[in-house]
Order: structure tokens, then sequence, then C-alpha cells
């Protein structure tokens, strides 16, 4: 009875030991396959991933051109826009000099209801713009303050033509 007793039992333990080696076999297996999966899987996130920073990458250069295209025109705007500015405060300058010079004089044209005058001169005046007109000069220090506001208002005319040159440029991108 021991023989069989200790049969059975190098039975029971070799059955154990098979099935222990096969669920070692069957784990191992099922480790690599799950392995496989996940280095699948990985590797399809990573081409995501670099996929999505090279479509970032790409919208990041166009941005850039774009900021640098803007970046060109708003140099050019601004070197016109400058330039047209010290173009009219040269002329103004010139103009105020002339005036303070008594090299030119600015005249009024006077209404001729106001003035009395029915009908023409008969000759007109070297230096006449207007032929039979009458015509009052004015000071030379009111005509520099006229001049000084005209410049003004060319100044202010130049700013709002860069402006609407500006935001016409941004309307048409």
């Amino acid at each position: 009875m021991k023989i069989d007793a200790v049969k059975w039992g190098g039975v029971v333990l070799i059955i154990l030991a098979l099935m222990a080696g096969s669920a070692w076999t069957a784990c191992g297996w099922q480790a690599n396959a799950y392995g496989q999966q996940l280095a699948a899987k990985e590797a399809v996130h990573q081409t995501e991933r670099t996929n999505l920073a090279n479509a970032h990458s790409a919208q990041i250069l166009v941005e850039q051109s774009k900021r640098f295209a803007l970046e060109q025109w708003l140099a050019a705007s601004e070197k016109a826009y400058y330039r047209a500015l010290t173009d009219e405060t040269t002329k103004q300058a010139r103009l105020r000099d002339r005036l303070a010079t008594a090299d030119l004089r600015l005249s009024v044209q006077l209404d001729a209801a106001a003035t009395g005058c029915d009908g023409m001169q008969p000759t007109t005046s070297t230096g006449g713009v207007v032929y039979g007109a009458h015509r009052a000069r004015l000071d030379a220090a009111h005509a520099q303050r006229i001049i000084g506001i005209t410049g003004d208002g060319d100044q202010g005319l130049i700013a709002l033509q860069a402006c609407q040159a500006y935001i016409e440029a941004l309307h048409h991108q």
C-alpha cells in the first residue's frame, strides 16, 4: 500500500509539475502576445503624435511666413507714410519761409456782393490769379497761422490714408 500511495503521490506530483509548467508557458505566451499588442498600439500612438507634431510645425511655419509678410508690408507702409509726412512738412516749412520773407503773399477773393462791386475790373493786376476779382491780402502772421492749420489737416489726412490702407490690407487677407 505504501507503494501505491507513493506511486500515486509521484503521479500527482508529475501532474502538478506539468500543470505548473503549462501554466507558466501559457502565462509567458500571453505576456508576450500582450506585449506585442502594447508595442503595436504604442507605435500607432507615436505615429499619430509625430503626424500631429508635423502638422503643428507646418502651421507654425505658415503663421511665421504670414507674420513676416505683414511685418514687411508694415515696414514699407510706415516708410511711405513717413516719407509723405516728411515731404508735406518740408513743403509747409518752405511755404512758411516764403511767407515770412514776403516772397509770397496770401490773398482771399472777396465776394462782389459784399464789397458792393458789380462787374469786372477793367484790367487785371500783375500776378493775379482770377481775372477781374477783388482780392484782399492777408497779414503774414494770419497767413502763417492758416498754413499751420492746413498743415495739421494735411498731416491728419496722411495719417487717415495710412490707417485706411492698413485696414484695407487686413480686410483683403
